[in-house]
């Protein structure tokens, strides 16, 4: 892979660097772009490997247990039975084709919604401009760049107009940083002052520029230092649990299987091998650990991915669907959510309360000639009224930022410079010495100061958002103008904007509150007309905070603040990010619903980060889902399906814990008093086999309505308490039907192998449908067809196989008809005693159940 020095290019003319990176001003051709692709590989800091085909399947083998299972399989025919050893290695290689192959359908179906989201970036290729996707820029590519873009990777400007970027992400810089296309003179290693160069990962504040693409994916600045970061993303609360989950599972599996084996080995070291014992033990792990979990949850997430996006809701991080599912709380903005985001000037006015034309002719001029991104107040303005602004030259630009929450112009007129600040009203409040009613400049004195807050709080309390407008006249003697200029300033007067409730708000509050979400709004706006909208749609008010509040209190504190109100006006990115903390701290799985640059760092904070289709690409692609509507019934929706997704892997999850530990248990006990092994270790993995292709079905099925009520949280105390509970009650029926075979019916070795093959998977086959739901199964909870289906069908085959050309390969010697009318009464007390115990087990443990699905709340 080639590089260029990125230093020298600093300070090179544009041509210079074009022919250096062997491009053009009309960018590159398609074939060149495919070559390139090919030499410097994707734009990605961290390549995703795609495992396909014999790699997928070799990653699947990581397993320690299938390579011991395969090594013992494989010495066991070199010295014993070669057939037995090619059936466990055919077993499971179909056992891993299988989760290969439904986790890779669930992951492609995930990526093709994917797509429909994917950010892109405006390149110029064969002479004509494009959107690609980010990860096909390659050096040499020429992209354009304006107010609310994503720079998509590390680049020399070509031109710039009052272009200002945020690159906090990467140098630190709290403000942002104005950039040109000049060639440095000097060049030094501390980044900041490379002002000729954009990075990838910062992002666009205000202006346009072009640049020239000089270094892609792990070669730029951010991939150097970034590769830790970028190679795994952080685990999702349902992770964690699933993490901790499967280390239960493993530690009683390992064990158990280490007690069975040196119980077979030593104390039956006549009647059978070390061999025997250990291919025995081995494929017990295997048969009876949560091998399967992986195929489930891809399956679950991928139609939970698709269920969502039939309603509305695109996912870009599988995992997160869990989050969303079990999130309980909601932080957005009330913009777009609440309100319609279309709005009109309702009107201008002078700290006398009256009209004021010169509000609306400055306000004009510097919505005209801002660059950053249009707001929703910006058009509002320059749809009102327009003005002629031909004989007006733009000097320069103070680009807005969400400390200042301002942004100022400077312009020219007849030969008088101006700089022209518009802004959130106590922002430009701090910058004004003087006033201006009726043309008459006066000192901004207390009374004027108190007629400020009068006229504010007044158009405030009737629901108007409102914004300041303010000047100074200047000298002619510079070009370049900064924060410091915005001093003493004259205050003209307000500008005010109607916003309507959102007709769907009023539902969705309620939608969210039956599904016990609990709303938050964190808003840059102030509190009043904060609070008349969210009365105007019935939503009640806990209480309200500001974010000069919030900068008073310690973490601690904050931590019981969170919880008391549900109002957080006038706050900025860092006091977003700071409420989010101390609710996630508190035990909430947190959402935050974004749209706009600022909204980014909150997006990657909260548990779940949830933006719209037209928001700016910095916060796309800080976001887990995207919404194709800014609505939040929408939203509501996802939720539901998010916990479905969460229904159906638990009802996994609890099906391992049940029927799997009973039966590791009944070897176990078996161990201590049979001569012989209770089923081969071919009859285990066909058992295990069979019961995997009966279980995968289960993300299809349904899911009770009383279930995706509230959200949940996994819990492994829950989890464990019902294994212990249920796990004896399968034992009970094994060794039941062990005192039948051996004292009533007398079964040889083979028989007595082959009836408890056919009563193990039977049970543990047919119990998933009680243990799926908490109602009566069938008459109060219908499962899913494909369920039902493959169950009864593995149950069929399991009685089916004794019989047949097969069975003999496996050992299986048919039972007597008798067994059979025995097993039907055994099955049928077996499911019988396992509802009365799940009832009784709900009951005892009703409390435990709810307290684990209610945060943690501060004191």
């Amino acid at each position: 892979m080639t590089t260029v020095d990125t230093q020298e290019i600093l300070t090179l003319p544009v041509d210079n660097v074009l022919s250096q990176l062997n491009t053009a001003q009309a960018g590159l051709s398609t074939q060149e772009v495919q070559l390139r692709i090919s030499t410097y590989g994707p734009n990605e800091l961290a390549e995703k490997q795609k495992r396909t085909g014999l790699i997928e399947i070799l990653y699947h083998l990581r397993n320690p247990l299938v390579i011991i299972l395969l090594i013992a399989g494989l010495i066991s025919g070199f010295v014993q039975d070669v057939t037995d050893a090619v059936i466990i290695f055919l077993i499971v290689l179909l056992s891993i084709t299988l989760d290969v192959y439904q986790e890779s359908k669930a992951q492609n179906a995930a990526e093709a919604l994917k797509d429909k989201v994917t950010t892109k970036a405006t390149v110029l290729r064969d002479g004509v401009k494009q959107d690609v996707k980010l990860s096909e820029i390659v050096p040499g590519d020429i992209i354009y760049l304006i107010a609310g873009d994503l720079v998509p990777a590390d680049s020399r400007l070509i031109s710039a107009k009052d272009l200002n970027l945020n690159q906090s992400a990467l140098t630190g810089e709290a403000f942002p940083v104005e950039k040109n296309a000049a060639p440095l003179a000097a060049v030094t290693s501390e980044m900041t002052g490379w002002n000729n160069y954009v990075f990838l990962g910062t992002s666009v504040v205000s202006g346009t520029g072009t640049a020239v693409v000089v270094n892609t994916g792990k070669l730029t600045e951010y991939g150097k230092i970034a590769k830790a970061l970028v190679a795994k993303a952080p685990e999702t609360e349902f992770e964690k649990g699933l993490r901790r989950f499967g280390a239960l599972m493993t530690e009683v599996t390992l064990f158990l299987v280490v007690f069975v084996f040196f119980v077979n080995a030593f104390f039956y070291s006549g009647s059978r091998t070390i061999l025997q014992s250990l291919l025995f033990a081995v494929a017990l792990a295997v048969g009876l650990t949560p091998e399967l979990l992986p195929m489930i949850m891809s399956i679950n997430l991928s139609r939970g991915a698709v269920a969502m996006s039939k309603k509305g809701v695109i996912v870009k991080r599988l995992a997160s669907i869990q989050n969303f599912g079990n999130m309980d709380v909601l932080c957005t903005d009330k913009t777009g959510t609440l309100t319609e985001n279309k709005l009109t000037l309702n009107g201008t006015e002078d700290l006398e309360g009256k009209e004021a034309q010169k509000v609306l002719t400055y306000g004009y001029f510097n919505c005209v000639f801002e660059t950053g991104l249009k707001s929703p107040l910006d058009d509002a303005v320059l749809q009102y009224k327009q003005f002629d602004v031909a004989g007006i030259t733009k000097i320069d630009e103070i680009p807005f930022d969400f400390i200042r929450r301002r942004v100022s112009v400077v312009v020219e007129n007849e030969g008088q410079r101006l700089i022209i600040s518009k802004g959130a009203p106590e922002e430009i409040l701090k910058i004004c010495v003087f006033c201006e009613t009726d043309e008459i400049l006066t000192d901004f004195t207390n009374v004027c100061q108190g007629k400020f807050e009068q006229r504010y709080n007044a158009l405030s309390a009737q629901g108007f958002r409102v914004l300041a407008v303010a000047y100074k006249k200047v000298k002619a003697d510079k070009t370049h103008y900064s924060i410091g200029d915005e001093t003493d300033m004259v205050f003209l007067g307000f500008l005010s904007f109607f916003d309507p409730p959102k007709e769907s708000a009023k539902e969705a509050i309620r939608l969210l509150a039956r599904d016990g979400v609990e709303l938050k709004v964190v808003t840059g706006d102030n509190e009043l007309v904060t609070k008349t909208v969210c009365d105007q749609l019935g939503f009640t008010i806990k209480g309200v905070i500001t974010g000069s509040q919030i900068a008073m209190l310690q973490d601690d504190a904050l931590a019981r603040v969170v919880e008391d109100n549900n109002i957080f006006a006038r706050v900025n990115p860092a006091q977003k990010d700071r409420v989010i903390t101390a609710l996630k701290a508190n035990g909430h799985v947190v959402g935050y619903m974004g749209d706009g640059i600022n909204d980014a760092p909150s997006l990657k904070t909260a548990d779940v980060g949830i933006s719209v289709e037209n928001a700016v690409d910095v916060a796309k692609e800080s976001a887990d889902l995207i919404l194709l509507k800014p609505d939040l019934i929408v939203l509501d929706q996802g939720v539901l399906e998010g916990r479905k997704t969460f229904g159906n892997t638990m009802k996994y999850i609890m099906m391992g814990v049940s029927s799997n530990f009973g039966t590791m248990f009944s070897v176990a006990g078996a161990s201590l008093f049979l001569s012989f092994l209770p089923m081969t270790a071919i009859q285990i993995l066909l058992n295990n086999l069979l019961y995997d292709l009966s279980e995968a079905t289960i993300p299809t099925d349904n899911v009770d309505a009383e279930y995706i009520e509230k959200p949940k949280k996994l819990d492994i105390s829950y989890i464990r308490r019902f294994m212990v509970t249920m796990g004896p009650v399968s034992s009970v029926f094994d060794f039941l039907t062990f005192f039948l075979l051996i004292v009533v019916f007398r079964a040889s070795i083979p028989v007595f192998q082959t009836a408890w093959f056919i009563e193990s998977l039977t049970t543990q086959t047919l119990v998933v449908f009680l243990l799926r739901t908490r109602k009566t199964p069938f008459y109060k909870s219908k499962p899913g067809k494909l369920l039902v289906i493959s169950s009864l069908s593995v149950v069929a085959v399991a009685f089916a196989l004794p019989y047949t050309p097969l069975g003999a390969v496996f050992k299986f010697s048919p039972p007597p008809a008798t067994f059979y009318l025995a097993l039907v009464g055994l099955i049928a007390a077996y499911l019988l005693l396992v509802e009365v115990v799940k009832k009784w087990f709900l009951k005892r443990y009703a409390c435990l159940l709810e307290q684990i699905y209610v945060p943690k709340k501060q004191n």
